[in-house]
């Protein structure tokens, strides 16, 4: 998919924001849609049905995190990637933020340039070529393929076998590339009712994985969780 077929929904009540965000956006090539509050974003989400949308927390009416649980009650936005693009930085807004669903959080003011390569990572997620492809129980993601069957792991057609935990953890964080886990979620999922383990669990295997992979892959997101880096 190209910039020109990918659809940016971009929500702020900041005129200056929405003029120089949609300007830079536009100037690479994508189709890019404004909203002034949440009420407004919903309707313009449910319409034009975008890939990605740009989220402000502080807005009038409806703000940016009801607007947010809003889009993930909604089944034709169910996989929209949403981000947060506000000046607060307060670790409970963030919070707050990733318990209403969103994908990533972006804290302005943001230059220009980096908030261009920070949304072309976020749409690596729709990138045909780059999106993992379900095959059964096989799937790739970049350079790294996952074979759920077998519980064995490509790495640029290096072979893996990671032990069960480890494959568990890594299969999960891949199956939503630069979405960020929270860390009671990766204990849920990949540890459930076993034996009660704390955080530092999943840092040991996320160091694991970090030797057996690649650094690059893995990011940590101070105070939140872990997310796969494409």
């Amino acid at each position: 998919m190209n910039e020109a077929e990918i659809k940016i929904l971009l929500v702020d009540d900041e005129p200056d924001i929405l003029e120089i965000v949609s300007y830079n956006l536009t100037a690479e090539g994508y189709k890019v849609y404004t909203a002034n509050n949440g009420v407004e974003a919903l309707e313009k989400a449910k319409k034009k049905k975008p890939h990605l949308i740009i989220l402000d927390v502080m807005m009038p009416e409806m703000d940016g995190i009801e607007t947010c649980e809003a889009i993930r009650n909604t089944p034709d936005l169910a996989h929209t990637i949403v981000t947060f693009l506000t000046a607060r930085g307060e670790d409970y807004s963030q919070m707050a933020g990733f318990d209403a669903g969103a994908d990533d959080y972006i804290t302005k003011p943001i230059k220009p340039k980096v908030l261009v390569s920070k949304v072309k990572s976020l749409l690596r997620r729709v990138n045909l070529t780059n999106v993992k492809e379900e095959l059964g129980g096989l799937y790739v993601v970049g350079d790294i393929t996952i074979n759920r069957e077998e519980y064995k792991v490509l790495v640029k057609d290096k072979e893996l076998i990671l032990p069960r935990k480890e494959f568990e953890l890594l299969t999960l964080l891949t199956s939503k590339p630069n979405k960020v886990f929270k860390r009671e979620a990766i204990l849920d999922t990949v540890w459930g009712n076993e034996v009660v383990v704390g955080g530092r669990t999943i840092d040991v295997h996320i160091r694991k994985l970090r030797e057996k992979i690649g650094d690059d892959y893995f990011k940590t997101v101070k105070g939140v969780g872990y997310k796969f880096h494409l």
